[in-house]
C-alpha cells in the first residue's frame, strides 16, 4: 500500500471508478513535471449531483458535489500515474460552481475540493485557486473542477 492509499485508508475513503471523458478530450495531460487534469464532475459512477446550488441545493450540498469531485479528480489522476505517490505539490485548482438565484458562495462550495486535497495530501495539497459562478454546466452538474499538479 502506498502512503497515500495509506491515508486515503485512513480517512475511509474510497475512490470511484474512473470517469471516462464524455467529449473529443484526453483526462489528464503532461507537460515535463506538470499534471493538467481535465474537468471532473461530481459523480462517483452511481450516482451524479445536478442542480444549481442557491436554488436547487444548499451551500453544505454544494461543497458535498465539490468533495465528490475531488475523489473523481483523484481517480484519474492514479489512473494516470500509476499512484498517488507521485503528486508532489497541488499547484492549482479551477472550480465552476452551477449556481441558481443571487447565490455568491462560490469560495465555499469549493473548499469542498481544497479540504479533501489537503486532507489526503497535507501541505502538499495546498494550492492557489479560482472559485466561479456560472449560469449553465455541462448536463446540469452541481461543479466542474479542473487541476494541475507538479508530478515526480
Amino acid at each position: 500500500m502506498t502512503n497515500v492509499d495509506a491515508r486515503l485508508a485512513e480517512l475511509g475513503i474510497v475512490l470511484p471508478p474512473v470517469f471516462p471523458p464524455v467529449a473529443n478530450y484526453l483526462p489528464c495531460s503532461r507537460a515535463g513535471d506538470l499534471l493538467f487534469v481535465g474537468g471532473h464532475g461530481p459523480t462517483d459512477g452511481a450516482d451524479t449531483i445536478i442542480g444549481k446550488v442557491g436554488t436547487d441545493l444548499t451551500l453544505e450540498q454544494g461543497r458535498s458535489a465539490a468533495r465528490m469531485t475531488a475523489l473523481s479528480l483523484l481517480a484519474t489522476m492514479r489512473a494516470e500515474l500509476g499512484s498517488l505517490d507521485r503528486v508532489q505539490q497541488v499547484i492549482k485548482v479551477f472550480g465552476m460552481v452551477n449556481v441558481g438565484g443571487d447565490f455568491d458562495q462560490m469560495p465555499a462550495v469549493i473548499d469542498g475540493c481544497s479540504d479533501l486535497l489537503v486532507e489526503v495530501f497535507g501541505e502538499s495539497g495546498r494550492h492557489t485557486r479560482s472559485a466561479v459562478g456560472v449560469a449553465a454546466l455541462p448536463f446540469g452538474i452541481a461543479v466542474e473542477i479542473e487541476l494541475v499538479a507538479r508530478i515526480d
